[in-house]
């Protein structure tokens, strides 16, 4: 095909898959799960470009079984610590991702898991369901209240804010934590207030994480900060897995040192830390983040375009390394 061959990691949306489809030669991997390193290996060997999910591992082993030729690889998905950024600038690889696209679903995500934690809607599908429900009780599976409680936000970035919106309709406190404060105008703009992240943890009854993986915040949540939480708080996190320490959160739940929480990513993806899946005060989400139907065409076609343009010899419209070209 015109552009050459291309490999693509795992099935994306059709939308996407067309596009490239109509340039490109493309080897697909066709099963719906991480493609074994082996694998990745033998179907990157010789390709010009890769689509890959943050489960592929694209580092510099990946990087050389493809070769000199290898221009361009596009993830799709906002975060790129799967890629090795600093191998990808020496061998001149442009690198692109798909920003903004998945905001609004990401945060609606975040709110239904809030809510399902919260309201304990999870316990309660599965007691009508066992058929033992005998009804309205007083006292039966009572959860928290929104209105009036406090939200952090770890990492106010384009999801953060959006979580703090629709926080403020209901009407909740909302404080964040960035490594920069914002400006007061931004702010202002969903009554948001920064805080320490002393104070945050201290101070929260919901606590969401939407900050990037990176050195210094893998295992930011840890036992310290699990320890200073109320013990009637919530910890949600739809950032990346590694961002908390699941063996600690799991000792901190089955402790009741917190109150519950819920995850849409996980340290070990797809594994589960042990002992995570038999707390019934914890919501376990498949990595949903995104997963609305105009999302995720959206998602592909962002991708579909890096990639093409990366063939091309231009740089990405989403690029994340634009220094590379010149490397």
């Amino acid at each position: 095909m015109g552009l050459g061959e291309v490999l693509v990691t795992r099935k994306i949306p059709e939308a996407g898959l067309e596009l490239i489809r109509a340039s490109c030669a493309v080897r697909l991997w066709e099963e719906d799960r991480p493609m074994p390193k082996e694998r990745l290996l033998e179907l990157a060997s010789g390709v010009e470009g890769i689509v890959c999910l943050l489960s592929d591992p694209m580092g510099a082993e990946v990087m050389a079984a493809a070769g000199d030729g290898l221009k361009v690889i596009a993830t799709m998905a906002v975060g790129y610590d799967n890629i090795d950024l600093a191998e990808a600038g020496r061998r001149g690889i442009v690198v692109g991702n798909t920003p903004g696209v998945l905001t609004e679903a990401t945060a609606d995500l975040t709110w239904a898991l809030i809510l399902s934690l919260g309201r304990r809607i999870i316990p309660g599908d599965r007691l009508v369901r066992s058929g033992q429900w005998t009804g309205w009780g007083p006292t039966q599976l009572v959860g928290a209240d929104f209105a009036g409680q406090t939200i952090g936000i770890v990492g106010l970035g384009r999801i953060g804010r959006a979580v703090g919106r629709r926080a403020r309709g209901f009407g909740m406190e909302v404080i964040y934590h960035n490594r920069r404060r914002l400006p007061e105008s931004e702010e202002a703009e969903i009554g948001a207030r920064h805080a320490g992240m002393e104070e945050l943890i201290a101070k929260s009854d919901f606590i969401s994480l939407h900050c990037p993986l990176n050195p210094e915040s893998f295992h930011l949540i840890g036992a310290e900060h699990l320890a200073r939480m109320k013990p009637s708080a919530y910890l949600i996190n739809v950032a990346r897995g590694p961002v908390v320490d699941e063996a600690a959160l799991v000792e901190a739940l089955r402790a009741g040192r917190i109150a519950g929480a819920a995850l849409d990513v996980y340290e070990h993806e797809p594994r589960l830390t042990p002992g995570l899946m038999e707390l019934d005060n914890v919501v376990l989400a498949p990595h949903l983040g995104s997963a609305s139907v105009e999302t995720r065409n959206r998602m592909a076609m962002m991708t579909a375009q890096n990639l093409l343009a990366g063939l091309k010899g231009e740089l990405p419209p989403w690029c994340v390394n634009p220094e590379a070209r010149h490397s």
